[in-house]
């Protein structure tokens, strides 16, 4: 899997994963539960934002999560320990060369991975070999096509417009949530079911404010400032303007909406 994290690996993008995920969880993992004695292959765990959610509502299930970076894998094992977590166990791997036999779980969770690899279906089709026959994949991605906001602002979606861009010219594809189903199908899975989750935001609720437009949304926009403007996809007056735009919206009568896609699809 050559694919590069476009958002890079640093301790910023680390803390904004984590915003993330405490800000979404019952969006995106009210109904993520696994049964007890389970076995759940986490695939691309990252810096461990989501294993931590994954085992505090499944804690009678055995987890499995790998990444392909070494430090993110550190990281993750070292989050989970200060969480008191005992049913995760983590390994260096690549999705396209894992090392487990075929059929060695009953479950496989995917969290925003696919949107960073050029061959998704792919490794769909090889995740699928290590599920039990009747076990089931879950698939959570964005879709940055989905961002719409008040006040509205072309500067601001030219800002977008450049993560996206990064994203394709890395192989990966930042607007895949409207795609599940399809490539789900395409892998070869049955039973394909796909819930749209809508973060929206007002000044109503302060902690998506806080917690998703500025610290999550923004926050990846304004990671991608220097890439975008080394790439000359964009001025620097342009991009710091759509940037501004984008807090714009987190004021008193700011609205911001992004679409998440949950996708669960089993084996036959």
């Amino acid at each position: 899997m050559n694919n590069r994290y476009v958002h890079g690996y640093d301790q910023r993008e680390s803390v904004r994963l984590q915003d993330q995920a405490s800000t979404l969880v019952d969006l995106l993992h009210s109904d993520t539960v696994f049964p007890s004695g389970s076995t759940v292959l986490e695939a691309g765990c990252g810096v461990g934002a989501q294993t931590i959610t994954l085992a505090k509502n499944s804690p009678e299930a055995h987890i499995t999560s790998i990444d392909i970076s070494e430090a993110s894998v550190a990281e993750a094992k070292k989050r989970v320990e200060s969480e008191g977590l005992s049913n995760v166990c983590f390994q260096q791997g690549d999705i396209f060369h894992l090392s487990f036999e075929p059929k060695s779980f009953d479950h496989v969770f995917v969290c925003f991975v696919l949107e960073h690899l050029s061959k998704p279906v792919e490794a769909l089709a090889v995740l699928k070999k290590y599920i039990k026959p009747g076990g089931t994949i879950t698939v959570i991605e964005g879709d940055h096509g989905s961002t719409y906001f008040y006040p509205d602002s072309l500067h601001a979606h030219k800002a977008i417009q450049c993560q996206v861009e990064l994203q394709k010219r890395s192989g990966g594809n930042a607007n895949i949530g409207r795609e599940l189903f399809p490539l789900l199908n395409s892998a070869g899975y049955d039973f394909v079911r796909v819930s749209p989750r809508m973060v929206y935001v007002d000044a109503s609720r302060p902690a998506l404010v806080e917690g998703f437009t500025k610290k999550t949304f923004t926050a990846m926009i304004e990671g991608i400032r220097q890439s975008a403007i080394d790439a000359k996809m964009i001025e620097s007056a342009e991009i710091d303007r759509g940037i501004r735009d984008l807090y714009r919206t987190t004021e008193d009568d700011g609205v911001f909406c992004y679409t998440f896609f949950k996708a669960v699809a089993e084996k036959g």
